[in-house]
């Protein structure tokens, strides 16, 4: 079983860290996309990512400044460089040996510039969400040119392990560039829901937290059959198996008093 998440808009490159580094392993790809967006103007990243002049022209900065050979120096363990919701939950700072190497082996990184990344392969700081609709060539968007690469990717890596289950634990946006009408893998959604003003319901800020914990929990108890995580129990979580189905598991959470 390989659990996927979303990466993260908030970068940490400033904390040390003392695990061993790897290298992304569609590097030939994510080098075909920078030579693309420094042809980009700051307006027109801009308008692409729908985002602030200051922030494009940091983005425009970065794509030139973009190093293809990833070192210790230049680049971050992609585990450790995110630092969104989903990485407050993960707390990979946290993982020994035996965690980051189990990790290394079940836990996946879904990114609109490196494709799919193992926690520890190296990245620079960069911003191309995967909904991106950046055109060339016959590409009219992100999910166009990775079509079917990530999947392969990720098909081969369950393939050394002896299995076949995805654990989606990622936004819509980015697992749609993993789900396909022929997938030849099981895919096991997860669902946290949270109770508020007298309902249970999906609220953004405590999904993507939870989707981290369960990343989280998976490593440190290194489960590889999913039934196990029935047990995810971290901040009050508990396995709803009316809403759980074959393909989807169904988690919810009092608040907090």
């Amino acid at each position: 079983m390989i659990a996927v998440v979303s990466p993260a808009k908030n970068l940490d490159f400033k904390t040390p860290y003392q695990a061993k580094p790897t290298q992304p392993r569609l590097m030939e790809c994510t080098q075909e996309l920078i030579h693309v967006l420094r042809k980009k103007s700051t307006d027109e990243v801009k308008d692409l990512m729908s985002i602030s002049k200051q922030l494009a022209g940091l983005n425009v900065h970065r794509y030139k400044e973009f190093d293809f050979e990833h070192t210790e120096e230049n680049a971050k363990p992609a585990a450790l460089a995110f630092n969104g919701d989903v990485y407050q939950g993960l707390k990979a700072e946290t993982f020994d040996e035996k965690k980051m190497d189990f990790a290394q082996k079940h836990f996946r990184i879904l990114s609109g510039l490196y494709g799919l990344l193992r926690p520890l392969d190296l990245i620079q700081p960069y911003r191309l969400e995967m909904g991106t609709k950046l055109a060339f060539d016959d590409h009219k968007t992100l999910y166009e040119y990775w079509d079917r690469k990530i999947l392969d990717l990720l098909v081969d890596d369950l393939k050394a392990q002896g299995d076949d289950i995805i654990l989606n634990l990622a936004s819509n946006e980015y697992f749609k560039s993993v789900d396909k009408k022929d997938m030849p893998v099981r895919v096991i959604d997860v669902e946290f829901k949270h109770f508020k003003n007298d309902k249970y319901k999906i609220i953004s800020f405590y999904a993507k937290k939870a989707r981290g914990m369960m990343s989280r929990f998976m490593i440190e108890n290194q489960i590889t059959d999913p039934g196990d995580l029935r047990g995810f129990d971290y901040e009050g979580y508990y396995f709803d198996e009316k809403e759980s189905s074959e393909n989807k598991l169904a988690f919810k959470r009092e608040s907090k008093k």
